[in-house]
């Protein structure tokens, strides 16, 4: 499966990461690259259930290619979508739908500091991206 060059940065950017506040210090800073969504874009329909916190997810499909926008009113979880949106980015459906998450975050070391809730909540963003890829 095809990487992204922005995920490649992602991946050498935590394997330079030592330890979880290092990674904690990155993971932030990805959330505050996140491209800010409208007003008009939290809506109900764009909400992802299933998370704990508060978070959006806005998709677009241009060439059989999906790009996302999301947010969330949670500060980690924000950088956590950041590294998840880096890593769907102009992936084509199936490739979409063949994409492990858990993989996904263990390349980069976090695996172990998803909580039940956060892993739930990636899950449930990667569905609602499914979903939205397979309409």
């Amino acid at each position: 499966m095809s990487m992204p060059e922005q995920a490649r940065q992602a991946l050498e950017a935590f394997e330079q990461g030592k330890g979880w506040e290092q990674r904690a210090r990155l993971l932030m800073q990805w959330g505050e690259r996140l491209e800010p969504l409208a007003d008009s874009e939290k809506t109900e329909a764009n909400r992802v259930h299933g998370c704990e916190s508060l978070v959006w997810l806005v998709a677009e499909q241009a060439e059989g290619l999906w790009q996302f926008k999301a947010s969330s009113d949670a500060r980690l979880l924000r950088g956590l979508l950041a590294l998840l949106l880096v890593r769907v980015q102009g992936l084509a459906s199936e490739e979409l739908a063949g994409l492990d998450l858990r993989e996904w975050f263990s390349q980069l070391g976090l695996e172990r500091q998803l909580s039940p809730s956060r892993s739930n909540g990636l899950h449930a963003v990667l569905q609602r991206m499914a979903e939205l890829a397979s309409c």
